[in-house]
């Protein structure tokens, strides 16, 4: 009964579902970590800043003065809830629990050093303690998920619908990300606010890129952080142009 219950309980599956867990991740600049405590195993929750690897996977910079830094150590498996209330009744707002196992990286990898660029760029006052020795990243490597986009919207979503796969042309963009972000903060500007408003329905003025990958852009200004997802995701590096000035003239 209470597995049938259960089934009921769950929608299938569908585009907008993928869509909206999708952009919970990229859009999340903190979530709530649990990790199991090594002397009892009790799960402890705690509130983290939160990133995003090219493809999607959760990063984490932690404390040794943290709870959670000796758990994730001593056991890999943690969990994030994701979802910022708004106004009214909070259960009302979409959420989603991503199970994870924690990836420790080492500071002298190549891992850690790509971690450390994409974590400043959605948290650059991060700048200040970074590089402390007792400050760690940690990579999230996604297990499950499960969304809930409100009152009688629950999905059970596969870690392929949140995670960019090496179909697409990762090891380029990550190559190619922080030359192209530098260069359009720099010198295209409008560009970039014509992008907020016309695809993101922002109208305050200040929007940078913090981030891209082939299926679409974070914008960011002070601490709201905003996606803009392309139309269909980019095969090639090549298309990076062409696509930002076909949004532009859009």
């Amino acid at each position: 009964m209470t597995k049938n219950r259960a089934k009921d309980i769950l929608q299938p599956k569908n585009e907008e579902a993928i869509n909206r867990a999708k952009t919970l991740l990229r859009e999340a600049r903190f979530a709530a970590l649990a990790s199991l405590t090594p002397e009892t195993g009790h799960p402890i929750a705690s509130r983290v800043s939160l990133a995003n690897e090219i493809d999607g996977t959760p990063l984490i910079l932690v404390s040794d003065l943290s709870s959670h830094t000796p758990a994730l150590k001593a056991d890999a498996r943690s969990s994030l809830l994701i979802g910022e209330p708004a106004k009214g009744d909070p259960l009302a707002h979409a959420r989603m629990t991503i199970t994870c196992f924690s990836e420790f990286l080492d500071r002298s990898s190549e891992d850690y050093i790509y971690a450390r660029t994409r974590f400043l760029n959605r948290h650059p006052k991060a700048a200040l303690y970074v590089d402390f020795g007792d400050f760690h990243f940690f990579r999230l490597k996604v297990a499950t998920i499960s969304l809930n986009a409100g009152f009688g919207k629950a999905y059970k979503l596969e870690k392929e619908d949140l995670i960019i796969y090496e179909h697409l042309p990762l090891a380029e963009f990550k190559k190619t990300e922080e030359s192209v972000l530098e260069h359009m903060n720099e010198d295209h500007q409008q560009a970039i606010q014509h992008y907020a408003e016309c695809f993101c329905k922002k109208q305050e003025k200040g929007w940078q890129l913090s981030g891209l990958d082939p299926e679409g852009l974070d914008l960011m200004k002070g601490d709201e952080i905003t996606r803009l997802w392309f139309d269909k995701p980019l095969e090639s590096v090549d298309e990076i142009r062409q696509k930002l000035i076909s949004l532009a003239r859009r």
